[in-house]
């Protein structure tokens, strides 16, 4: 194997096990008390759920994740052609990168609109 390729192999499995060994920390020092058991309070009231509420909680909770998904793999979508087109025109023409770039970001928007959407149909259950 050449040097060079073992030493990016080396460098990737560093990052990795870095990586995990900080997200292991943050999740112990953050997310314990979401374990922690709560005595049960009187005082405490669950809202009651029917089983027609549950049916359009289902359907509601669907929906957002259809309209974020399919919006941020729209979004993935375009941003791979456009950006492909926006590197390729910029290569061969260095002055237009900061159009090239607003084009980039246009494309970048649909998953914003995604969010938002998700957002308001979570807003509404």
């Amino acid at each position: 194997m050449d040097e060079p390729v073992r030493k990016l192999k080396t460098t990737i499995t560093q990052s990795l096990i870095a990586l995990m060994t900080v997200l292991a920390i943050v999740g112990t020092l953050f997310c314990s008390n979401a374990l922690a058991a709560e005595a049960p309070d009187s005082t405490t009231v669950q809202p009651e759920t029917t089983p027609e509420s549950a049916g359009v909680m289902k359907f509601g909770l669907l929906a957002a994740a259809v309209a974020f998904g399919l919006g941020a793999i729209g979004a993935g979508f375009a941003i791979s052609h456009v950006g492909a087109a926006a590197m390729g025109a910029v290569a061969e023409k260095p002055q237009i990168a900061g159009q090239a770039l607003i084009f980039v970001a246009l494309a970048e928007g649909i998953v914003v609109f995604g969010f938002i959407t998700a957002l308001m149909i979570l807003g509404k259950l």
